[in-house]
C-alpha cells in the first residue's frame, strides 16, 4: 500500500490561508498558488464546499473523465494528520494546523477534564454520557472561524451547515445549494463555506466500492455542476477533509498481554491511535506492539510525534501535548484498532497514511 505523509505547505489549512489573504485578513501559513491566481481576478464571492470523505483517488475511480469534478480538478493536495473530520475541518475553518487548534481526532484526551471526549458530540468516548454541562471543545479548544475573522475586518461571510444556531442550516443537498446561491446574490464581497456529510456517511456504512457510494458521488457531481451553472462572479472551490479506505478491525482485547500494558482507553482515532502505557511497561508495550502489529502500523513516541511535526507547524495549543498519550500508532495498512467490542462497526475508515485517505482534491471553477 502506497502511503504519504502530510504536506503542511500545501494542505487543507492552506486553502483557508488563501481565503484569508484575499479578504485582507492576517494568516499564519502558506497560501496555494492556483487559488491565489484565480483570486487575482477579484471575484465578488468565494465559495468553499467541503464534501466529507470525498478523496482525490475515489473521485478518479468512481467518476467519468467528463464529470464536473474531474474536469475542474486542478490537482491533489494533502489532508492534515490525522486525516479525519475533526482535525481537518477545524483546519479549514480556522486556518490553523492541528497542533495549533488542538482538535486532534474524534476522541481527544482533555487533561483539565481528565476525560477522553468525543469532541463533536461532547460525550465521553464510547458512551452517550455528556462530558460536561458545557461544550468541552469550545471551553478548552476555542478558536475563531474564518467567518468571524473575516467579519472582524470589512467583508461579509457565512457558514452553510446541516446544524448550528449561528449557521445557515439546510435540509438536503439541493437546499444547501439554494442557500449558497442566496448568499452569493446578496450585496458586497463575501465568503461562503458549506459542509456536506456525504460521501463519508455512506462509505462508513457501505464501503468505498458499493453501489450506494457510487450513487452519492454521481449525485454530488451533478449537483455541483448545477450550482456552478447558476453562480455569477464567483470562485467555487470544492475539496474534502480526507478520503476513505475499507478497513479490518483489530480488537485489542484479543491480545490480552498487550492490552494489559495499557493504562487507559485509546484515543484520537482507530487508524491514528494514541496509547497511554502503565508505568514501567514501555519496553514490554514496544516489544508486543512490534510482534503483533508492526506490519500494519508505524509506532511513534510522543516526542517523535512532536519533533517530526506530524500535527503540523505553528504555535502549539496549550492542551496539545497532553492530548498525545505516550505513543501513537499510524496505520500504513488496511487495519484499525478497537479498544473493546464496539457498538457499531464501519466498513470504511480514515485517519491513516494511505494515499486514498491522505490525498484530497483541489477543484476550482471561476464563474
Amino acid at each position: 500500500m502506497k502511503t504519504i505523509k502530510p504536506d503542511y505547505n500545501e494542505c487543507i489549512t492552506n486553502i483557508a490561508c488563501s481565503v484569508l489573504k484575499y479578504f485582507e485578513v492576517p494568516y499564519k501559513h502558506n497560501t496555494i498558488k492556483e487559488i491565489d491566481d484565480m483570486l487575482d481576478t477579484n471575484p465578488k464571492n468565494v465559495v468553499v464546499i467541503l464534501y466529507d470523505g470525498m478523496g482525490y483517488n475515489l473521485i478518479n475511480r468512481i467518476l467519468d473523465e467528463n464529470s464536473f469534478l474531474r474536469e475542474n480538478m486542478v490537482k491533489s493536495i494533502s489532508s492534515v494528520c490525522p486525516s479525519t473530520t475533526t482535525a481537518s475541518t477545524t483546519s479549514i475553518l480556522s486556518g490553523l494546523n492541528p497542533c495549533e487548534h488542538g482538535w486532534l481526532g474524534w476522541d481527544t484526551y482533555i487533561k483539565p477534564e481528565d476525560k477522553i471526549v468525543t469532541l463533536f458530540k461532547n460525550t465521553i468516548k464510547g458512551t452517550e454520557e455528556v462530558a460536561a454541562p458545557y461544550s468541552v471543545g469550545e471551553k478548552y479548544l476555542y478558536y475563531k472561524n474564518l467567518k468571524e475573522q473575516i467579519e472582524e475586518y470589512k467583508y461579509k461571510a457565512s457558514i452553510v451547515f446541516p446544524f448550528g444556531e449561528k449557521n445557515i442550516v439546510y435540509t438536503d443537498l439541493e437546499d444547501m445549494n439554494n442557500k449558497i446561491l442566496e448568499e452569493c446574490n446578496k450585496e458586497g464581497k463575501r465568503y461562503i463555506y458549506a459542509y456536506y456529510e456525504d460521501p463519508d456517511a455512506t462509505m462508513h456504512l457501505t464501503g468505498t466500492t458499493s453501489d450506494e457510494t457510487k450513487t452519492v458521488f454521481k449525485l454530488i457531481d451533478e449537483s455541483t455542476r448545477k450550482l456552478s451553472d447558476n453562480l455569477n462572479d464567483t470562485l467555487l472551490i470544492v475539496t474534502a477533509d480526507h478520503g476513505h479506505l475499507n478497513s479490518d478491525e483489530i480488537l485489542l482485547t484479543d491480545y490480552m498481554d498487550f492490552y494489559n500494558t495499557l493504562e487507559t482507553d485509546t484515543s484520537i482515532e482507530p487508524r491514528f491511535c494514541s496509547f497511554k502505557v502503565k508505568n514501567g511497561m514501555n519496553k514490554e508495550f514496544e516489544r508486543l506492539f512490534e510482534f503483533y502489529f508492526g506490519n500494519y502500523f508505524i509506532l511513534k513516541t510522543k516526542q517523535e510525534i512532536i519533533d517530526e511535526k506530524w500535527f503540523g507547524t505553528g504555535n502549539e495549543h496549550k492542551e496539545f501535548r497532553d492530548s498525545l498519550g505516550d505513543y501513537i500508532a499510524i496505520a500504513i495498512s488496511d487495519k484499525h484498532f478497537k479498544y473493546s467490542v464496539p457498538k457499531h462497526r464501519f466498513i470504511s475508515h480514515h485517519a491513516g497514511l494511505s494515499e486514498d485517505e491522505m490525498r484530497i482534491p483541489l477543484i476550482l471553477k471561476r464563474k
